[in-house]
């Protein structure tokens, strides 16, 4: 839980109340905090700190969050563990809005229980991130490892899990709430490569016009 956003100095800090994270924690680890990679400052069995620059407070949801919002934490995965999901480096690309947040069962079914239902979510993803938006592919929700179900012109949604609802700050978001949105390092890398492969080879130079008589 987040507990503090102070200034101080040209930085802003956060403190986050996590006695299941902060105690396994040392000076200067890092760790993801709803998706963004931080450094740990003064941890002890109960809280840690961490200062964030600028650049973190424009490009992400933390500028919009107050005292008692619920984040996301993840320490990073050790070299040689196997890796779940998909890579996420904790470098937030931007944030998306919550459109919608939706059971899948129908509420008022007999057999509904809002713990154990399928939910859907939906995002509206910022024009310069679309591009790396496809379907079947990941993307890090709130440092959520997720897979896209589908895309439309402006927005993603996605199929969440009982279990990734109910362990993770989705339970307490509501429509029009900021998120952190990642997209896949992978999907990225693809692009960049295919974006250099169709750039014209051709370079309309000075001295080509004046050899062809303009």
């Amino acid at each position: 839980m987040l507990v503090s956003l102070e200034s101080r100095g040209g930085v802003k800090r956060i403190t986050v109340e996590a006695p299941g994270v902060a105690g396994r924690l040392r000076e200067g680890d890092s760790l993801a905090v709803s998706g963004i990679c931080l450094t740990a400052l003064d941890p002890d069995p109960a809280y840690f700190h961490a200062d964030l620059a600028q650049e973190t407070l424009d490009k992400t949801s933390l500028r919009t969050l107050s005292p008692g919002a619920k984040v996301n934490l993840e320490m990073p995965t050790a070299a040689g563990s196997p890796l779940g999901g998909h890579v996420v480096q904790g470098h937030v690309d931007g944030t998306a809005v919550l459109l919608s947040l939706n059971s899948v069962n129908d509420p008022e079914g007999p057999d509904y229980d809002v713990k154990t239902t399928d939910w859907t979510l939906k995002v509206e993803i910022p024009e310069d991130l679309r591009k790396w938006m496809v379907p079947k592919g990941s993307v890090a929700l709130e440092g959520i490892s997720l897979t896209i179900a589908e895309v439309d012109a402006s927005s993603i949604s996605l199929a969440i899990l009982p279990l990734t609802f109910w362990r993770t700050n989705l339970h307490t978001l509501v429509p029009g709430a900021t998120v952190n949105i990642e997209a896949d390092v992978l999907v990225k890398l693809a692009y960049g490569r295919m974006e250099e492969q169709c750039k014209p080879t051709f370079e309309l130079t000075g001295a080509w016009l004046l050899a062809n008589g303009y």
